[in-house]
């Protein structure tokens, strides 16, 4: 089992690394063929994805008893 520290670290770490991921996802369909009306759609899935992942990383992390 990993202490508090270490997981608050780790799931920042893959939080960080998944947005990153998928905001270049989105910049590159927004920018790509679909240009920016076209990307609107998955820029706010993308956002809504994010926000349910910050908030399921406070809930796990630091909300945590």
């Amino acid at each position: 089992m990993l202490s508090r520290q270490m997981q608050i670290v780790v799931a920042i770490l893959g939080t960080a690394l998944m947005a990153t991921f998928v905001i270049g996802l989105a910049h590159s369909i927004s920018t790509g063929f679909a240009g920016f009306w076209g990307g609107i759609p998955v820029t706010i899935i993308v956002a809504i994805v994010l926000v349910m992942a910050l908030y399921d990383l406070w809930e796990e992390t630091i909300h945590k008893d």
